[in-house]
């Protein structure tokens, strides 16, 4: 995956502090940047799913819950109606990827472990890189089909 500069219509990129107040403000702003896509209103929830549960991790994960550690969103819409996202942490990183991608694996006991099986669904691509000691980057892609104009009027 990755970013390909030469397709990209508008893109945006923002960082906040590693506080849970912040998972809210992340949906909304990359809500209101996917919009621009005319997306349907249960799309629009999809993808604040996704920024929530990814954010989320960073925080509970990468941080242990610790404030103003760094979190940093890229969102951007390519010529061809697809929406990347990458959200990125500088905290703890993953040792073992494969594992932490299985359905109902968490380091935390009270957490479900379904945070990157909601991403995986909801997204049409992911890609998790990460090092230990360095953090980690959730790369995610989906791609939005043209509507008729006309069958909405």
């Amino acid at each position: 995956m990755g970013w390909t500069i030469m397709n990209i219509k508008n893109y945006v990129r923002f960082e906040f502090s590693s506080i849970a107040e912040n998972v809210g403000l992340a949906r909304s702003c990359v809500a209101a940047f996917a919009s621009q896509l005319d997306c349907t209103l249960d799309e629009i929830e999809e993808i604040k799913l996704v920024v929530s549960e990814a954010v989320s991790n960073c925080i509970i994960h990468a941080y242990d819950n610790r404030a103003n550690q760094k979190v940093e969103i890229m969102v951007s819409i390519q010529d061809d109606r697809t929406l990347d996202l990458i959200i990125k942490d500088y905290g703890k990183g993953i040792v073992d990827i494969e594992k932490a991608l299985e359905p109902a694996y968490s380091t935390d006991g009270s957490r479900m472990g379904m945070g990157f099986t909601f991403m995986k669904s909801f997204m049409d691509e992911m890609e998790v890189i990460s090092k230990p000691g360095e953090g980690t980057s959730v790369q995610m892609r989906r791609s939005f089909l043209v509507r008729d104009q006309e069958a909405y009027a």
